[in-house]
């Protein structure tokens, strides 16, 4: 099991690109098996996610061909499985997005319940609850979600009690095609749920309200091919600029957008972040300031992101003063705590709310992955820590992050990654 090893450094400073979304990518590709002539998608992250999806894809018989510029071709006219089997599956939660245009499209889909991160319950009886009121007939079978259709799906209008991300993206994909109009309220309204609906109206769909909570798809009988480029990795983008801000470092990021980060932003300027940006850019400069504590509180977009609240816990373990880090989303997303007190952090755990109190210098400690984000947390604090520290289990990372350890070297970082 690989490991990273980061000797603590100066500030950052450099550029570097962006990939596209890990996020995004995944429901686009799952989107795919809506079209009835081949697709095209582009600036796909290379992570091991995307990996898992396309040989899903394979496994089902679908045509995936990645071409010079590493762009992915998908043909499903060869389809001739309707199954997404445990091997598959147990290692990437997104897999439970072929549900819906599986069943759409051909009118059944056995898939097995997903894994992913051990962040807490993200419970899947939303998009099933969803595709019953379309009309499937759905069983749990032996771990497996079996889903039936006769005939077509139909328009419904279904509440979500919970906003979810991917049960908005299930829903959506499967409406599409349904006989009807399908109105899905209180939906999530993610950037990545935008790129998805933006890329079904390029294949065809009649969507509107992309963007708000309510969502009005006219199911249309096929949807065709396309091409479609995956939109930039905000959370990836976020990282890089909070490690920036960590260390009192200076970046600029490409190929990114500013657009969709706007809560994470305000936190850096909060922080004493001098940001900039352009149609395409992000810059940073801390002007060798030590950045100043926030307090944020995790919330749905267009709030301050989940997937964010590790880095800027990281960032505040060793700024001026304390902030107050409530999250909201997941029960078991503060579990980085743990590992950032063993490298001198000051954190106390209220209830949700982690109480940070910034302390002048980490000292560097083994320490061990635990999730995504918190691995990334603990990449930070290894970078403005005092010695040598080892990240083990960095497969975490490996799922969200294409090549960190390259980009933080182009950065400055003192960072390899050493075989386990």
């Amino acid at each position: 099991m690989d490991k990273l090893i980061i000797k603590g450094c100066g500030p950052l400073r450099g550029e570097i690109r962006i990939s596209g979304s890990k996020n995004s990518a995944l429901p686009i590709l799952a989107a795919t098996l809506l079209a009835d002539t081949p697709m095209q998608v582009g600036n796909l992250p290379h992570l091991h996610d995307v990996t898992t999806m396309l040989a899903l894809l394979r496994c089902m018989g679908v045509g995936v061909t990645i071409d010079e510029k590493l762009s992915v071709e998908v043909d499903n006219s060869t389809i001739n499985e309707f199954t997404a089997p445990y091997e598959l599956v147990r290692t990437m939660r997104a897999s439970i997005l072929v549900l819906g245009p599986m069943l759409a499209r051909y009118g059944e889909a056995n898939v097995s319940f997903p894994g992913g991160c051990a962040i807490g319950s993200r419970p899947v009886d939303i998009h099933l609850r969803g595709l019953e009121a379309m009309g499937a007939t759905i069983e749990v079978d032996q771990g497996y979600i079996r889903a039936r259709s006769n005939g077509r799906l139909k328009g419904a209008h279904f509440f979500m009690d919970t906003v979810t991300v991917g049960g908005t993206e299930n829903l959506m994909m499967a409406a599409a095609v349904a006989d009807g109009t399908t109105v899905l309220e209180n939906a999530a309204r993610e950037p990545e749920v935008v790129d998805l609906a933006n890329c079904l109206v390029a294949m065809g769909a009649d969507i509107s309200g992309i963007g708000s909570d309510t969502l009005t798809i006219k199911g249309v009988p096929q949807l065709h091919g396309c091409r479609f480029d995956v939109m930039p990795d905000r959370i990836e983008t976020g990282t890089y600029l909070v490690a920036a801000a960590a260390s009192r470092g200076k970046v600029k990021l490409k190929d990114t957008n500013e657009h969709m980060l706007e809560a994470v932003l305000l936190k850096l300027e909060e922080a004493g972040a001098n940001i900039s940006t352009g149609d395409d850019w992000i810059a940073l400069d801390m002007k060798g300031n030590r950045p100043k504590a926030v307090s944020l509180r995790t919330a749905p977009y267009p709030a301050f992101p989940t997937d964010m609240q590790a880095q800027f816990m990281a960032m505040n373990a060793v700024a001026e003063g304390s902030g107050a880090v409530t999250e909201t989303i997941f029960e078991n997303r503060l579990i980085q705590i743990h590992e950032l007190n063993r490298m001198g952090a000051d954190i106390r755990l209220e209830g949700n709310t982690a109480i940070v109190t910034g302390v002048e210098k980490l000292k560097a400690a083994p320490v061990m992955a635990s999730d995504l984000r918190a691995s990334a947390s603990l990449v930070i604090a290894g970078m403005v820590a005092e010695g040598e520290t080892l990240v083990d289990r960095i497969y975490h990372i490996d799922r969200g992050y294409e090549c960190i350890e390259e980009k933080l070297q182009m950065l400055g970082a003192n960072i390899r990654r050493i075989p386990g």
